[in-house]
């Protein structure tokens, strides 16, 4: 679009703001003409107009649900859609946001609005993350979302940030993992915590609180006097983190039981380190 034209458009929506409030005189002094009276293209650069500039996602939304509904299968109704899901998005209703999207979906499957639309149902889930404490739905709910768009739209603006956001809530949740472990360490259960490190090494392995679950489990297995365990687990976060502060931890804590980061016994963790070797974890 020219510099020309788009200023003509945002000349124009001025305009129509002027005109859609120039009946605010007379009865009642706040009565706007009925939207009937407007092509769908005026009240949808209202919509435009109250999003841009005013940034009131509530009056646009109601302009766009406006034009959809006047003119149903005119190309703007299809504009004004997918600007539903963007206003919702914008003003944190993300229900409403994720059933503009999906409507958009249904209708319009090969638009080239596609994966912009998939992408607002996926972030409406991501953005709504907010803590590790918080139940870890939403979480999951993202993950998919997010996985949607990488696969159903390898090639469009959207698959990056998709993928980032995918690590990040992947990330999330072995954050989620970790918060419980701690929990149970601090409180001496030491299996319980066991179990939650586990997750974390065989799960969640390529995030960033690998090298810290592998610490932990050190910690516990010490704890429980399991000398094996406790030295496969330093050795894998030797091999893969040595220059994590979680590995310096490792070591100081095995040494001062006269012991060193190496592959003992016959545990889980030996599976694991053998991976380890062959290059098939890291």
């Amino acid at each position: 679009m020219t510099g020309g034209t788009s200023g003509a458009r945002w000349i124009g929506a001025v305009l129509l703001a002027g005109s859609l409030s120039a009946c605010a005189g007379g009865l009642g002094g706040n009565r706007e003409p009925p939207l009937e009276n407007f092509t769908p293209e005026e009240i949808y650069k209202r919509g435009e107009f109250e999003l841009e500039n005013d940034r009131r996602p509530d009056q646009a939304i109601r302009y766009f649900s406006e034009v959809e509904r006047l003119y149903p299968y005119s190309e703007w109704a299809k504009r004004a859609l997918i600007m539903q899901a963007f206003a919702h998005h914008k003003a944190g209703a993300y229900e409403e946001a994720r059933a503009a999207a999906q409507r958009y979906l249904d209708s319009y499957p090969t638009d080239e609005d596609a994966p912009y639309a998939q992408y607002l149902l996926a972030l409406s889930y991501y953005d709504q993350i907010d803590e590790v404490g918080r139940d870890q739905g939403l979480t999951f709910q993202a993950l998919q979302g997010m996985r949607e768009v990488i696969e159903l739209y390898p090639d469009s603006d959207y698959a990056r940030s998709a993928m980032l956001k995918f690590d990040l809530a992947y990330d999330h949740l072995a954050g989620k993992e970790m918060e419980i472990g701690r929990y149970y360490l601090k409180g001496q259960h030491y299996a319980a915590a066991i179990n939650r490190f586990r997750v974390v090494v065989e799960q969640y392995q390529t995030t960033t609180h690998t090298p810290e679950a592998l610490m932990r489990l050190v910690e516990s297995y010490l704890a429980l006097g399991l000398t094996d365990e406790a030295q496969t687990a330093g050795a894998i976060l030797g091999y893969n983190f040595r220059s994590s502060p979680f590995y310096d931890d490792a070591y100081l804590l095995l040494t001062g039981k006269g012991l060193s980061p190496q592959a003992q016994g016959n545990s889980w963790l030996n599976s694991v380190y053998r991976q380890v070797i062959r290059g098939e974890w890291l």
